[in-house]
């Protein structure tokens, strides 16, 4: 197995080697299993946060034993570059991956485990979440600097963004790492990166108007494009879940 750790935490690699050898029967699963499993487990009184992706098919097992990184190994690397640029996301611990001589295999993303107060999607199901304008014009000041750093979060959806109070001020941290693009972005690519985040034009208008104030650009032409890619994704959206429903029939 190849494990790679962060070096504050090259102390710990026979401790977490043995979490990942356990991972099938130890430690205390965290949400619901997916397409990834995550676990929690214990590491000298730090809880940490294990994610183990799913084995890909067979060309990507080829794919990621031989021309491109892992999930697990981006994952890693792309938080350490978030934490240099000063965005918040979990303190990145180590990757591992089990590869064989010709296929990949499992890998594992390990991080410290962050207890927020919610996520972003609590203000999308919940309309009259308490001080939810306030925290989606904070939420929105947060994508802000996330572009003028020159980073594309191409995940940017509900779940992937913890919120924690502290006083009257909110701290944002993303998770779900391994899709990401770094560089500069033009306008179009920002306002695209809200499309997956809400389907209520109320939060729509809200992120538009504090967007325009962040960028000193046009609300009207702000909210008009955001609504239009949140349209497109949602239709994107609803044909896949249908061709997806159709192929299991013929399956069955």
């Amino acid at each position: 197995m190849k494990i790679i750790l962060a070096k504050n935490y090259i102390q710990f690699q026979a401790k977490l080697t043995a979490h990942i050898d356990s991972f099938k029967t130890s430690g205390v699963q965290f949400g619901e299993a997916g397409r990834n499993t995550i676990k929690l487990f214990d590491l000298d009184g730090e809880q940490i946060n294990i994610k183990s992706f799913k084995v890909p098919n067979f060309i990507n097992q080829v794919v990621y034993n031989f021309f491109r990184k892992s999930k697990a190994q981006r994952s890693f690397e792309y938080a350490t570059k978030l934490l240099n640029l000063g965005i918040g996301t979990p303190t990145p611990i180590a990757f591992c991956e089990r590869p064989s001589i010709f296929l990949f295999k499992s890998s594992y993303y390990i991080s410290q485990h962050l207890n927020c107060d919610l996520t972003y999607r609590e203000l999308t199901t919940n309309l009259d979440y308490p001080d939810s304008d306030s925290i989606i014009r904070a939420f929105t000041r947060f994508t802000y600097d996330l572009h003028q750093k020159g980073v594309n979060f191409l995940d940017h959806s509900p779940g992937n963004t913890l919120i924690t109070k502290t006083g009257d001020s909110y701290h944002f941290s993303i998770v779900d790492l391994n899709r990401m693009k770094f560089g500069e972005m033009d306008f179009n690519t920002r306002i695209k990166n809200f499309a997956k985040l809400t389907i209520h034009k109320s939060i729509i208008e809200i992120m538009s108007d504090e967007y325009a104030k962040c960028s000193n650009a046009d609300f009207d032409t702000i909210f008009k494009l955001m609504w239009k890619n949140t349209e497109s994704f949602q239709m994107k959206s609803k044909q896949k879940s249908m061709l997806k429903k159709k192929l299991k029939f013929w399956r069955t």
